[in-house]
Order: structure tokens, then C-alpha cells, then sequence
């Protein structure tokens, strides 16, 4: 009797776990208006693709009774849809992302939020994605949202776009509408650096021609959404690139041993390779390539690695090691593209964290060049950007970072804005190119010191930043104080908010970019009475922490008193010495603090003065026993 051979159990699971892992990948996102049937598609391809498990289905059966909007038929779209609120509303809020597989391909799909509110969310999703499906309602065509994802898409990288013309089946299948809606798409598509766009018709809640061939659509003699899928080409592997590794932490575990963590993010790097550290243009070769398993000869991209030298250089955490002879630029001045995520507005000289890579320094967007039209992709002026909108910006760093170009390297090409006060992400941006300062303009050396300068006038120098709400009485106590400081024989100086708007700011507004402008460009001619060795006065209403923060960080420890006039709104508006008030209430003045635009009390000034039980010569007393305190006056 003959007898079967048994099975190799684990021989079968490690084929088939290298047959995957040797599959092609494509990353796509799915993008639209809102309720072009996003999730529906993506439930459709799961679903068609039987890589739904049975409680999954189940589950699915009872969620579509409850959530669903198909009727008594099972609403694909809810596979995808996962949080309460998206089912609640019938929307996609989130990011959702999904893997299934083919004989052909591995997939990797970003379900993204249709509604403008969320745009920041569907850049997310095409900043890794290799194609893009764009879906349009056959009944609507192209609409203003449709323009904005395909912008987004192809200002992102994104090299593929296909035009999912759904819900064909609501008008009947007709091959007119069709064709009148792909034409229009080749039009917008023409004016986009994708590197093929194609018009697919589908319904993807019945799944004509998602997967398989529609009888319906018999009249289309293209390929099917997923058979697209599986042949369109793909981008060029990383390895291709120059190799790029932003170091993520120096491994120093004990004295023998000295190595420089993080992943690649570009190219191929090998034992023996000459390598060069970004910013100093130091080099040397490569001992080993340590990992969790043991030495490596080489690494790819994405995957982690230690890198050890055969030379002591100087690196640290932000640094980029790269091959020596193809390097990235190196600048603290960049020009990039913006994607403003926040809902606060972004203001050019405002200061906020940069990320990129591995790297992290404090960084201004110096000019707005131009805001773009997502719609008609115009270039418009502004002096500010809300959110959602996209401008092309140069952003001045306050220490020299290692890039590529975004279209080189989408890794080391972006980054990311932080709010320096409440740690929010509030904008993505992609470097275009890096510029370079005047080659000769430097720094000069003087021969006489800060120190120096206020030694011979028989004080420390320091700023005393004056804040408070119009009508306060910053401008009358800083009179006073100066005064007292004239006659103590120490040497001072004030600038004054109004006097300043005479002269150096008389070109800015009210608006909260040019508060913000003002205070900028006050906070550098206050550095520079400081540095010449004067007790410098600042009395301005400076309403934003932030402004205030970074002209704080402009000075040395202990040179910067801010000084907070708190005098409560009411009591301003009620002495009102300019007729300020007045004419804001009745809508004649625009932009004033405490009325419609916010002034942000301090939170930690030196000095805090009450003047509702003190008068100004009584608060500058005050000051000048801080003064004395601290020796900056004797």
C-alpha cells in the first residue's frame, strides 16, 4: 500500500512568506471629493480580493445595519472607515491604511479624507504613495476638490494618476458621460508632471470593472482598476540613489565601541565604502555594518543599521553620512514649498522648530514668494497662510542642515514645522532648492565687547521689554523710568511704539502679520542699543508669547526683563488717552488688541506692575530697586 509523503509544515509557511516578501510593492492612495466612494473602492478590492476573514464579515453584515447607507446590502466602505465618527457622519476623517496582495503585487493602500477641512490629512497619504486614484461621482465630474488632490498629488511625487470615474452606474453605464469627464481629465492632467494619467469607469459598490471585466461596460476596452494596478510601472528603487543615513543616535556602549545608529534612506552602503559627514565635510571608510543580527556587508534603504568608521570624526545626532563623492547640499537658507496644517496662521518671521530627517533647528519663514491656487494654479501674493493653503516660501535656519532635493529624495527632501509652544505639527514642506548668502558678506570682528562698551558707562547692558494693552501706561512709566536712570547718571535709551512707526516701521500695518513683523525688527535694534552697552527701553503692546519669546532669545541670559503693565481692559478702555477705544468700538479702527485681535498675557515676566494702586513714579521706583538687584545699576 502505498503511502503519502507528509508535509513539511514550516517549509510550506517560509515559501510562501518569501514568495510575498519577493513581490513587487506599490503604495497608492485613494483621493476625492467627499463621497466619491473612496472607502467603498478600497472595501471592493479587499473584499473581491477574499481577504476577509469570516468574523470580519459578520461583523461587517451587523455594522452595515447599523452604520450602513446601501440599503440591506453590505456597505464595503465600513471595512475601511474605522473610526466611530466617520461612521457616525459617513465620512473619512483619518488617514486609514490597508495591505492585501495579488499573485502579482504586494499593495499597500491610504484611504484618504475627501472634505477640504482634512487636506492635510490626504498629503499625509500621497507623501509616500507611488499612484494615486482619484475618484469622481459620474454624476458631478470634476470638481474644485478633485483639483486640489490632484495638485497636492503631483506636487508631492506622486508619479501615476488614475481617474476613477464611479458610481457609473447611476447614469445608466453611458459611455458619453464618460468620455466627456476623461476628457476633461486629460486637459487638468496635461498641466501636472505625472508620468501617466488614465480614465478608468467603475462602480465600485457593485464592482463593475474594479476587478474583474463588466458586461456593463462593455463599450471600454481598457484594463480593469486592480489590472492596472498590477502592470503599471514603478518608481526607481532607492537603491539607485545617493546613499543618504540622517545619524539617529551615537552608540557608544562601552569604550571599544563607537557607532552611528539610523536607517537609510537612500542608496546602497558597503563595507569599505568612503563615506563623508554632510556638514563638515569630514571623511573616512566604513569598518562595519552592525545590526540586531549580526555584521552586515551591506544595507539598503529603510533598513536600520550601525554604522562604524575606520577614523575618529566628530558626529552627532542630525548629521548625514553620505558617499563621499555624491554628497547633499548643505545650507541655512532654503526655498520650499509649504503645506500649512494649522489652524492658526503662519506669519513669516515667526519662529517655529524644523524637522528634517534627524535634524532639528529653529527656523523662520523669511518671504511668502507666492501663495498657488490649487484650482487654477495661479500664483497669488499674501503675507500669511491659513490652512490648507500651499505657498512657495524661503525659510532662513539658525544652523546649517543637509538636504536633497524633494524630487531627488523624498526623505531627506522634507520636512516638518513644530510649534515651539504647544509642540503641534502645523506644516509639511518639501525643499526645492537651498540658497546661498552672499559669499561676500561676513561677519565682522569688532575690537570693543558688549561688556566692554557697558563697563565704561558703569552698568551691565539689558532690555527692558515693556508689554501690556493700549492705555496701560507703558510709555509713562517708561518716561519715568528713564528719568530716574538720566539723573542716576546711567545711560539709557527708549524706544517707544509709536515713535518706531514714525520711522523704521511706518510701512507696517495692524494686521497680525505686520504686529508680528514689528516686533521682529524692534527686537534686532533693541539687540543692538544692548550690544552698544545702553539700558534700553521697549515699550510696545509686543500682544503675541511668541514674538516675545523670540526676541527673548535673541538676547543673553539675564539682558532681557520683560515687564508686564498689568492694567485689566476695562481700565484702558475707560482712560483711553488716545481716543483708541472709542474708535474701535465704533468700527473705526480695525485689528485692536483687546477688541479683535487676542492679547496673550505672560506667563513668566520678571516684573509684573499694578497700576491700579501705584502710580508711575511709584512703579518706576520699583524697577530701579530690580535694576539694583541684579547690578546692572549701582
Amino acid at each position: 500500500m502505498n503511502q503519502i509523503a507528509p508535509i513539511d509544515a514550516s517549509a510550506a509557511v517560509a515559501a510562501f512568506v518569501s514568495s510575498q516578501e519577493n513581490k513587487e510593492q506599490l503604495r497608492f492612495l485613494t483621493c476625492g471629493s467627499v463621497d466619491d466612494g473612496k472607502s467603498t473602492l478600497i472595501g471592493r478590492l479587499l473584499y473581491d480580493s477574499k481577504l476577509i476573514f469570516e468574523d470580519q464579515l459578520q461583523a461587517l453584515e451587523k455594522d452595515s445595519r447599523r452604520h450602513g447607507t446601501v440599503g440591506e446590502d453590505i456597505d464595503l466602505a465600513l471595512l475601511v472607515d474605522g473610526l466611530e465618527a466617520e461612521r457616525e457622519q459617513g465620512i473619512t476623517i483619518d488617514v486609514a491604511y490597508r495591505f492585501f496582495s495579488t499573485d502579482k503585487r504586494r499593495f499597500i493602500v491610504a484611504d484618504t479624507p475627501g472634505h477640504e477641512q482634512y487636506t492635510r490629512n490626504m498629503a499625509t497619504g500621497a507623501s509616500t504613495a507611488d499612484l494615486a486614484i482619484l475618484l469622481v461621482d459620474a454624476r458631478k465630474g470634476l470638481l474644485t476638490q478633485t483639483r486640489r488632490h490632484a495638485f497636492i498629488a503631483s506636487l508631492l511625487g506622486v508619479r501615476h494618476l488614475v481617474l476613477a470615474v464611479n458610481k457609473i452606474d447611476l447614469v445608466d453605464y453611458s459611455q458619453q458621460v464618460f468620455d466627456e469627464i476623461s476628457a476633461e481629465f486629460a486637459s487638468l492632467a496635461a498641466s501636472f508632471d505625472f508620468e501617466s494619467a488614465t480614465a478608468i469607469p467603475m462602480s465600485a459598490r457593485f464592482g463593475d470593472n474594479v476587478t474583474s471585466v463588466s458586461e456593463n461596460l462593455s463599450w471600454f476596452q481598457g484594463p480593469t482598476l486592480l489590472a492596472h494596478l498590477e502592470t503599471v510601472p514603478l518608481a526607481a528603487e532607492q537603491s539607485s540613489q545617493a546613499f543618504r543615513l540622517p545619524v539617529q543616535w551615537v552608540n557608544r556602549p562601552n569604550l571599544d565601541f563607537r557607532g552611528f545608529s539610523g536607517t537609510v534612506s537612500g542608496g546602497t552602503i558597503r563595507v569599505g565604502d568612503e563615506v563623508a559627514v554632510a556638514s563638515s565635510g569630514k571623511t573616512s571608510q566604513v569598518a562595519r555594518l552592525v545590526t540586531m543580527d549580526g555584521d552586515r556587508q551591506s544595507a539598503a534603504p529603510g533598513e536600520a543599521v550601525t554604522v562604524t568608521l575606520a577614523d575618529e570624526i566628530d558626529i552627532s545626532r542630525g548629521d548625514v553620512l553620505a558617499h563621499a563623492q555624491h554628497r547633499p547640499e548643505v545650507s541655512d537658507q532654503l526655498a520650499a514649498h509649504l503645506i500649512w496644517m494649522s489652524e492658526a496662521p503662519l506669519f513669516p518671521g515667526r519662529s517655529y522648530l524644523l524637522k528634517c530627517g534627524s535634524s532639528t533647528v529653529t527656523a523662520q519663514v523669511s518671504e511668502i514668494k507666492h501663495k498657488i491656487d490649487v484650482n487654477s494654479s495661479q500664483h497669488l501674493a499674501g503675507k500669511q497662510l491659513e490652512l490648507n493653503e500651499i505657498a512657495f516660501c524661503n525659510l532662513s535656519l539658525s544652523k546649517s542642515i543637509a538636504f536633497d532635493p524633494y524630487e531627488a529624495n523624498r526623505e531627506t527632501g522634507s520636512f516638518i514645522l513644530i510649534d515651539r509652544m504647544s509642540n503641534e505639527t502645523v506644516a509639511a514642506g518639501l525643499i526645492w532648492f537651498g540658497l546661498q548668502r552672499a559669499s561676500n558678506v561676513h561677519l565682522q570682528s569688532l575690537n570693543i565687547s558688549k561688556a566692554e562698551r557697558a563697563a565704561q558707562k558703569g552698568q551691565k547692558s539689558a532690555a527692558l521689554w515693556f508689554t501690556g494693552l493700549s492705555g496701560a501706561g507703558k510709555s509713562t512709566i517708561a518716561n519715568a523710568l528713564e528719568s530716574k536712570l538720566h539723573a542716576l547718571g546711567a545711560h539709557s535709551y527708549l524706544l517707544d511704539g509709536d515713535n518706531i512707526r514714525h520711522g523704521l516701521n511706518r510701512d507696517l500695518g495692524f494686521a497680525e502679520a505686520d504686529r508680528v513683523e514689528n516686533i521682529r525688527r524692534v527686537s534686532e535694534t533693541a539687540k543692538l542699543f544692548v550690544d552698544a552697552g545702553l539700558i534700553t527701553l521697549v515699550s510696545f503692546i509686543s500682544p503675541f508669547k511668541a514674538e516675545r519669546r523670540q526676541a527673548r532669545e535673541k538676547f543673553e541670559d539675564g539682558e532681557f526683563i520683560e515687564i508686564h503693565v498689568a492694567t485689566p481692559f476695562e481700565t484702558c478702555a475707560q482712560r483711553d488717552p488716545k481716543g483708541l477705544y472709542a474708535k474701535a468700538k465704533a468700527g473705526e479702527i480695525t485689528n485692536f488688541t483687546g477688541l479683535d485681535s487676542p492679547y496673550e498675557v505672560p506667563e513668566a515676566a520678571e516684573l509684573v506692575l499694578d497700576t491700579s494702586s501705584k502710580s508711575p513714579e511709584m512703579l518706576a521706583d520699583e524697577i530701579i530697586g530690580y535694576l539694583r538687584e541684579k547690578q546692572i545699576i549701582l
